[in-house]
Order: structure tokens, then sequence, then C-alpha cells
């Protein structure tokens, strides 16, 4: 596998690239990613790839422009040296949250990017946990989703926590938030939000018993955290005990960890989909390597056998 698999990255996330290839027992591809005096950007594959199976890890996390073409370049790079088959390995897809036309004069630049990264070089997409899996659906090739529910729920487990409630912030992602409370056996309740317009909403009601249970509240990402709060806030009117929050993609923008640090949640749980900068460590955020996923997947990829049969 050592000389058929390649996998490189870009300079979004090299700590879960290299975790991947740990797992996977094989070194890190070498690539030198440098910019000109005018700041484009210069990419130069430093290796062999002919015929070569090859994986590029690069989350779409700020600063995401960047990221995205320098994500491009390193795709048509390998294309121009003859890679066999190009897989895009994008843990955290942020343009995933732009999947359909809700506003006048707007694009829909989550398959703007997947044409993008096609017409690049990908024939294979691998990501984690998309915000509108519709999204999944814009590729013009084979794109397989990878969901982080068996790592949280593993984790939620070994904290031996009792009389437990799987929690989604909302109606829709009450999907996402039942695959949870499948996998931990547990109930599942969610929040009755209401669209007031210019993108506001009202929190009416919990849907489900929650009174002196433990919450697990689950969503695919936290941002500026600011509805996460105002759903803690709400449920502490219901009587709930402790909080805990798990999430795929930890991206904290602003001032999230603090808004965190000052809530009664007791903890948030994270994965590596997004890097953690040291400025962003709490106490209270805990994150997981999703890197045994990934690297489950991308051998199962490289040898044909399903990626679907993971979670199984």
């Amino acid at each position: 596998m050592q000389d058929e698999v390649k996998v490189f990255t870009g300079s979004s996330n090299p700590q879960l690239a290299q975790a991947i290839c740990d797992e996977l027992g094989i070194p890190l591809g070498e690539a030198n990613i440098s910019r000109f005096s005018n700041d484009n950007i210069f990419v130069q594959i430093r290796e062999n790839v002919r015929e070569r199976d090859v994986f590029v890890v690069q989350s779409l996390c700020s600063p995401v422009s960047d990221h995205l073409v320098e994500l491009l370049i390193m795709l048509d790079a390998l294309k121009g040296a003859s890679a066999s088959r190009i897989t895009a390995v994008v843990p955290y897809y942020s343009y995933a949250r732009s999947d359909k036309k809700d506003m006048p004069r707007i694009s829909i630049a989550g398959r703007l990017i997947a044409d993008l990264l096609v017409t690049a070089g990908a024939n294979r997409l691998l990501t984690m946990t998309l915000h509108s899996e519709q999204v999944q659906g814009f590729f013009r090739c084979p794109a397989d989703h990878l969901s982080a529910t068996p790592i949280l729920c593993n984790y939620f487990d070994s904290l031996g926590l009792q009389n437990r409630v799987a929690l989604a912030p909302d109606a829709g992602s009450a999907r996402r938030a039942g695959a949870y409370a499948t996998r931990l056996n547990i109930p599942l309740a969610f929040i009755d939000k209401r669209r007031l317009g210019d993108r506001k909403v009202e929190a009416r009601a919990v849907v489900g018993e929650v009174e002196d249970k433990t919450i697990l509240c689950f969503d695919d990402e936290i941002a500026t955290g600011s509805s996460l709060i105002e759903t803690v806030d709400m449920l502490r009117g219901f009587g709930v005990g402790d909080i805990y929050v798990g999430v795929t993609h930890g991206v904290l923008t602003g001032d999230a960890v603090k808004r965190i640090e000052e809530s009664p949640i007791q903890q948030v749980v994270i994965t590596d989909t997004v890097p953690l900068p040291e400025e962003k460590q709490s106490k209270k955020i805990v994150q997981l390597s999703v890197a045994p996923l990934f690297a489950q997947a991308i051998k199962r990829i490289h040898t044909g056998e399903s990626v679907s049969a993971i979670f199984e």
C-alpha cells in the first residue's frame, strides 16, 4: 500500500493529515506550498505520483479562500503529474451551508465549489458531516460522506453519564441527532424554533422530556456559539440537569470560546476536522480525532471496499 497510495496535505490541517498517515502506516507526501511576491500561491509535488492513488487532505477552514485556492492548485498539479486517481479529502466543507437559493440573486456556492474541485482534477470526494447532506449530490464524481457519530458516542459512553437525553437544537437537526440517540440507545428531544423573518429565529418549546435529565446536545458545527448559548439558556428554564455538547466541526469564530467558558455547559466535544489553535483551547473544550475514520475510508476506497460498511 505504501508504494500505491500517496497522501498529501495543504496548509489548513497538516496535523490531521499526519495522523491519518500514521493510522495507514505510510509517510505523508512531500509538497512545497509557498507564495510568490505578488501573493500568488505556488505548489510543487515533490515526489513521483504517476499512476498512483492520491489523496489530498484540506479542510475549508479560515482563511477559507486561501485554503480553497491552495487545494485547487494541488489537485491540478497532481492531475498534470499523471496520478491515476485523485481524491479530495475535505473533512470540513464549509460551503455546504450554501445549498439553495433562499434569497434573491445569490449563488448556490456549495455547488459552485463542487464544480471547481472536479474541474481542477478531483475524481472523488471524501468529506464528513455536511451541514446540508444534499450537497453530496452536487458533485459530478463519487462522493463519500462520513459521520463522526461513532467517535462522539464512544466518548460520551465513556463518561458514564446517567439519565441522558439526546437533543437536537431545532427540528431540522432531529434526523442527525436521532442517529446519536439510536447509537446511544437514549431518548430524543428537540427544540421547536420558528423563523420570524430577517434570519431571526425564536425558540418556543422543547419537544420531549428533559426535566432533570443530562442533556447531550448534538449539532454539525459551532461557529460563533450564539445559537448554542440561546439553546442552553432556554433549556435552563425547563429544569434540565447537566448539559454536554457534541459537534463535528469546532469552527469557534469570534467570542465563541468566551461564550462557552461563561456558560453552564459542562463540556463541548469537537473533532479535529478543524484545527484547534492554542488561543481557542479551553478546559471546557475536548477535541477528539477522526483520523481513524478517514484512514479506514481511504483504505477502503483504495481497495474497492464499501465505505458505508464502516458505520454498520
